[in-house]
């Protein structure tokens, strides 16, 4: 809804239209919010006390990786690649450990996460790639099918994947956004911990 001008006392003899042209515009309020406010809330989660919690950690030592990277989009998944392994190796994860597999696109991230996580030779899996909005629909459904088949094949194998896929307007948008692959795989290596820690639990 469009703010209404704010109008100055009326001078006597002077128009009613000359008066509204006149009109001081109402200043637009001033928003305090910081760019990254508006795509994550701020604060550290929290667990009430006294109950049992299974958290995991980063670590990967002792660990192996499998990694799924599309090679559609090169410039952006080369560097999505080179960031996982450089978190994989400050996570502790040994490079022969780490089996990449490179596929055509996003699109068949899935097939190969789920023949990664069907051997059980990994503690989990990460998916990188990118998908840039286009001119088409294409964009809807490589991405919309790459998130669900990753999300199937961690279910289905019990094998932790991690969603490092970008999805964007643009290639800027992309570009700025290669760190994501870190956090896909510190979220692969915490889940796998957790697995491990709940499978020990059962036994």
């Amino acid at each position: 809804m469009s703010e209404v001008p704010a109008l100055r006392p009326r001078e006597e003899g002077e128009p009613e239209e000359e008066r509204q042209e006149n009109a001081t515009p109402a200043a637009e309020p001033e928003l305090d919010v910081p760019p990254e406010a508006q795509e994550h809330a701020p604060g550290d989660f929290e667990v009430p006390s006294g109950y049992k919690v299974v958290t995991g950690s980063s670590s990967g030592d002792g660990r192996a990786v499998g990694v799924v990277v599309a090679k559609f989009n090169g410039d952006v998944t080369n560097r999505l690649l080179r960031t996982a392994l450089d978190e994989l190796e400050r996570a502790g994860v040994n490079r022969d450990a780490v089996t990449i597999v490179p596929v055509p696109g996003a699109f068949e991230l899935p097939l190969a996460a789920m023949a990664l996580a069907k051997t059980r030779r990994y503690a989990c899996i990460v998916a990188l790639g990118c998908v840039i909005r286009g001119e088409t629909p294409h964009f809807d459904y490589v991405a919309g099918e790459a998130a669900s088949g990753l999300q199937l094949a961690g279910i289905e194998t019990g094998v932790p994947v991690s969603f490092g896929v970008l999805t964007t307007e643009t290639l800027d948008q992309a570009e700025a956004r290669v760190d994501r692959a870190a956090d896909a795989v510190r979220s692969a290596l915490e889940m796998a911990d957790v697995f491990q820690q709940v499978r020990a639990a059962s036994r």
